[in-house]
């Protein structure tokens, strides 16, 4: 998508403009538990270079080195990390990785890393976490279901989640039912249906569609987003 803007490389209609492309949403990755964010980008590999060049990916590992057998072991090559260990927990280490990448639009997650990312918006409507950076705007969560921790999940589901969000639920997934019961708490969700298990999965036809939607969906906010901004700067800068 092209946003114009005023410049003085190009006459358009005796008028200066140039196009610009507006930037690609930008996810923070969160990985599933006990792998690492370069485990998660090969994962994501399975998805059409038409997907991936859309997005803007960050990935990055969890802050504490895995304290046990990983699942993936032999077929991904260490390190691995965990996202919670011993009542401690990263959200703050989440906040910090935001404002380094900024400016990040949403949160993408795999298992572990996507339970956290779907309670990280309510989590920050109480106040609770994320309370330095701006409002997380979108979405996608792979093999995800709602966060058990007493403590948190009150407050994390005390409020519809109500960016724009995609869902990966896959028919032998062991968390398929958690899945399908986070889903209650999110407004008009995008869904896609896979046969796998406990995955990234492949996409085929009608996922690439459905994601292609979400795609065009949350660029066109990015976009309208950019220009109120450019907006804003233009009319400070006529004011000053």
């Amino acid at each position: 998508m092209n946003k114009i803007l005023p410049s003085i490389n190009a006459n358009i209609m005796g008028s200066d403009y140039r196009v610009e492309e507006s930037r690609k949403p930008r996810f923070l990755c969160l990985h599933g538990f006990r792998t690492s964010g370069e485990i998660l980008k090969k994962q994501l590999n399975k998805w059409p270079e038409s997907v991936r060049q859309k997005l803007d990916l960050v990935f990055v590992d969890a802050p504490f080195p895995s304290q046990g057998k990983s699942d993936v072991e032999g077929i991904f090559d260490p390190p691995y990390y965990e996202w919670f260990q011993f009542n401690k927990e990263s959200l703050e280490y989440i906040q910090d990785c935001m404002i380094k990448h900024a400016p990040i639009d949403g949160l993408l997650g795999f298992s572990q890393g996507a339970i956290l990312s779907a309670a990280l918006p309510g989590l920050q409507a109480k106040g609770i976490a994320l309370t330095k950076v701006p409002k997380i705007k979108f979405l996608v969560i792979i093999g995800g279901a709602k966060l058990k921790a007493e403590s948190w999940a009150e407050k994390a589901y005390a409020l519809p989640i109500e960016c724009p969000s995609i869902h990966f639920l896959g028919k032998e997934d062991f968390l398929r039912p958690h899945g399908e019961e986070l889903l209650k708490s999110v407004i008009d969700p995008f869904i896609i249906h896979h046969p796998k298990g406990h995955t990234v999965p492949r996409l085929d036809d009608k996922s690439l569609q459905t994601m292609h939607s979400f795609i065009d969906k949350i660029q066109k906010i990015v976009a309208e987003e950019e220009n109120e901004s450019d907006v804003q700067s233009q009319e400070s800068i006529h004011a000053t």
